[in-house]
């Protein structure tokens, strides 16, 4: 075991957040693609990534799963997946016109932002999107509105907007968010736009609040943040960032191999969360990997307990729903 110069031998406390790691929705897809691989023989095709995560994409890549960014690296006929991202109408049209087979991943959060932005729309609001440019969610949303949609990302953002102040405004959000950023955007339209709807800030994802809450209840507790979680990760970086606002040195690591021995000079407590796409497998890599630096006690924060489940979508409910045969056209709402 290797010690510090600064710490000698005392045992480092880990306090776990909790709720952390996979949501209901990520546990869907993932289960999407597994499903999808047990009925049906590999390759089975995914556009992007099904979750943000690494090593999640690699378990199921050996299973047989193959990810692309294009449907068109999609030989005719293949069985293909949407992540839980979701697409734009746009990608869906295509999967329909080359009679692709297509089971949709996307996490029904998502699809429900999907449903309000058209609601919104189709009542002659202009819509505003909050997310983050160039996000996978966040052009799968654009793409599933008629009409323009207006993406601001800051309180500044709103400001620029070009709409004259007695513009009647709908927004919506991307669910993973920093809770507390979306509520100041939010706040900023209503004082710029006199005629605004919306979604309450509490409707945006329960685990993205989750996770957030409980970051916020862990870090007073903490010399140290480590979250688990992918680089390409939104609410990964957002739990990142939440410890950093609370004056906690905080770094975010794909599992074990990502902890740096420097962080632990000084340090007596770390606290460890993950993101909504990170296995609780990484989770135990990082305990691992601290335990191979000095002793450890790990105990957990009390929080939520989460006991949603999603269903699967119907092409893997009923077996008999196989071979699939271009579903597309019944999935629009």
């Amino acid at each position: 075991m290797v010690q510090t110069e600064h710490e000698p031998r005392t045992a480092l406390r880990i306090i776990l957040a909790k709720p952390r790691g996979f949501c209901a929705g990520v546990v869907r897809a993932i289960e999407v693609v597994e499903r999808a691989l047990e009925r049906a023989q590999a390759p089975v095709y995914v556009r992007h990534e099904i979750v943000h995560n690494r090593h999640v994409v690699e378990r199921l890549r050996k299973k047989g799963a193959v990810f692309v960014e294009e449907l068109s690296e999609i030989p005719t006929g293949a069985l293909t997946i949407f992540s839980a991202h979701g697409v734009a109408r746009s990608v869906q049209d295509e999967a329909r016109d080359r009679e692709l087979p297509v089971i949709d991943a996307t996490c029904p959060l998502v699809t429900k932002v999907h449903v309000q932005g058209r609601r919104y729309a189709k009542s002659g609001r202009t819509l505003v999107l909050i997310g983050h440019e160039g996000h996978p969610e966040v052009i799968g949303t654009m793409g599933q509105v008629d009409g323009p949609i207006h993406l601001v990302s800051t309180v500044a953002d709103v400001a620029a907007l070009p709409l004259a102040t007695n513009t009647p405004i709908a927004y919506i959000t991307q669910t993973t968010l920093s809770v507390d950023d979306t509520r100041a955007i939010i706040a900023a339209l209503a004082e710029r736009f006199s005629d605004m709807v919306g979604p309450d800030v509490s409707e945006i994802c329960y685990a993205t609040q989750n996770r957030q809450t409980a970051v916020r209840e862990l870090a007073p507790h903490c010399d140290l943040l480590i979250v688990v979680g992918a680089r390409n990760s939104s609410n990964s970086n957002r739990l990142r960032e939440i410890g950093v606002e609370m004056g906690v040195p905080s770094y975010l690591v794909d599992d074990g191999s990502g902890v740096d021995p420097a962080w632990l000079t000084d340090v007596k407590t770390v606290g460890i969360t993950a993101g909504a796409s990170a296995p609780d497998a990484l989770v135990e890599s990082v305990i691992a990997a601290l335990g191979r630096l000095r002793s450890i006690e790990v105990t957990q924060l009390d929080g939520v307990e989460e006991n949603i489940e999603f269903s699967q979508p119907p092409e893997l409910r009923h077996e008999e729903a196989f071979p699939l045969a271009a579903p597309l056209a019944a999935q629009r709402t």
